[in-house]
């Protein structure tokens, strides 16, 4: 016959160890996933070119303001150097921004949602779906739309997706309304 239950003393040496493993096993979970997803060592996560393409198939962007001259995505585009931040992006422009994931997300943000109140403007980007970050509720709550991406971006070539969910945020000068529209759209 076999016995599928511990001793009552097995049992208890036996969830101490886990316990205590657990525990060391979290800790370093969380250490892990801060490191990459609020590091700020590496973040330029370039968009997939076939999920640009289909955004750009709809949105027909004009300009990148976050590029470097190898992965630009649009004819028009600023470089690190230039300072996306600190040029204007419009007016009469669309927009796509994947911002770096540093810690200046949060004025890249900003930013896109202070340039999208210029005549004629969409800004469209693309972020790690915090939306427990205050930035979140700050802009992207006003934005038109969001599209929250089901499924993990594969950023840059890699063979793995990502280690947060994306969405999609668009800012539209057009738009007036309480809450955005929120909808699902695949990789």
């Amino acid at each position: 016959m076999v016995e599928f239950l511990p001793s009552k003393q097995n049992v208890a040496s036996s969830n101490l160890v886990s316990r205590s493993n657990l525990i060391q096993k979290d800790e370093l979970m969380d250490t892990h996933t801060k490191q990459l997803m609020f590091s700020s060592k590496e973040s330029g996560w370039e968009t997939p070119q076939d999920f640009f393409d289909k955004l750009d198939e709809h949105y027909n962007f004009d300009l990148d303001p976050c590029a470097a001259p190898e992965t630009a995505k649009c004819e028009a585009y600023y470089t690190e150097e230039d300072d996306g931040l600190t040029q204007s992006w419009g007016p009469n422009r669309t927009v796509f921004v994947n911002p770096p994931y540093g810690r200046d997300i949060k004025k890249w943000i900003k930013k896109g949602y202070e340039e999208s109140r210029k005549d004629k403007m969409i800004v469209a980007m693309l972020l790690p779906a915090r939306t427990d970050t205050a930035y979140w509720h700050d802009y992207c709550m006003k934005a038109s739309e969001i599209y929250f991406i089901r499924g993990r971006l594969k950023f840059g070539g890699a063979t793995t997706g990502a280690p947060f969910p994306s969405a999609v945020v668009v800012f539209n000068s057009h738009y007036r309304g309480e809450t955005p529209r929120m909808m699902a759209i695949s990789r």
